[in-house]
C-alpha cells in the first residue's frame, strides 16, 4: 500500500494542501480499493462515509431519472476526489457512481477529513475551490441541454473525451464507452445517439473499430452546430 505523503496523485487535488504530518495520519488510516469495470462505487441515496481519492480510472457520476433513464453528470477521472460534496453538506449521495473501467481508489475515512478540514484553512478553501468549479461545470451543462442540439452536445462530449483522456495506440478513444452511456451523457434517447454517431460517421468526422470510436477530424467536430 502506497504512502499518501509520497503519492504523485495528491497534486491533482484538494489533497496537496494538507501538511506532511495531515498526511501520513491519512495514510495510516486509508483502505486501497480495486473497483472492477461495472462495479458501484456507492448508490444515490447512500450516505457516505469517506471520500475516494481515484488513483486510477475513470467512474460516472450518475443520477436516475423519473422515467428510469440514467443521466450522466459527470466523469471523475485518476487524481480527482469523490464523494466530497456529500461528506461536507452531510447528506445521501444524490448521485451513483459506477467505474467506466477497472479502477484503484483510496477510501479515506469522514472523521479524518473532518477533522482536516476544521484545522487546516488552505485545504478548506482547496475543497471549496473544487466545489465551485463542479458548480460552473453543471451551470454549463444545464445550458447545453436547453440550448444546443443533440450533434452539438454528442460533438462537444467526443472532443471533450478525446482531449481529457486522450487515444489508443490505434488511434481510438482511450475510454470505451457504450452507445447507452453516450446517450445519457448527452441526455437523449439510445436511437438518437446512433443515428448522430451513423451521421458523423457518413460525414468523415469519426470512424469506429469495433466498439471503439476514432475521431477523423476533431477541428471538424467542434465546429458542429
Amino acid at each position: 500500500m502506497g504512502k499518501c505523503e509520497q503519492c504523485i496523485i495528491k497534486q491533482f487535488n484538494s489533497l496537496k494542501a494538507l501538511t506532511k504530518e495531515e498526511l501520513v495520519r491519512i495514510s495510516g488510516c486509508k483502505t486501497s480499493m480495486k473497483i472492477k469495470k461495472g462495479e458501484v462505487i456507492f448508490e444515490e441515496g447512500e450516505v457516505l462515509n469517506g471520500v475516494y481519492c481515484v488513483k486510477d480510472g475513470i467512474c460516472k457520476l450518475s443520477k436516475l431519472s423519473e422515467n428510469g433513464k440514467d443521466q450522466i453528470v459527470k466523469m471523475v477521472v485518476k487524481g480527482q476526489l469523490l464523494g466530497q460534496r456529500s461528506l461536507i453538506s452531510e447528506e445521501s449521495s444524490n448521485l451513483q457512481a459506477t467505474a467506466l473501467n477497472d479502477m484503484e481508489v483510496c477510501f479515506i475515512p469522514k472523521s479524518e477529513i473532518f477533522a482536516d478540514l476544521q484545522k487546516n484553512p488552505k485545504f478548506s478553501f482547496s475543497v471549496l475551490q473544487d466545489m465551485a468549479h463542479d458548480l460552473r461545470d453543471s451551470d454549463d451543462i444545464i445550458v447545453n441541454m436547453a440550448q444546443k442540439s443533440v450533434r452539438q452536445r454528442l460533438a462537444e462530449t467526443l472532443a471533450y473525451i478525446s482531449d481529457s483522456f486522450g487515444t489508443n495506440p490505434d488511434g481510438t478513444l482511450s475510454v470505451l464507452l457504450s452507445r447507452e452511456d453516450y446517450a445519457n451523457i448527452v441526455g437523449t434517447a439510445t436511437e438518437s445517439a446512433i443515428r448522430v454517431l451513423s451521421q458523423f460517421k457518413k460525414e468523415g468526422l469519426i470512424s469506429t473499430v469495433g466498439k471503439y470510436i476514432k475521431i477523423e477530424d476533431l477541428a471538424g467536430l467542434k465546429r458542429v452546430e
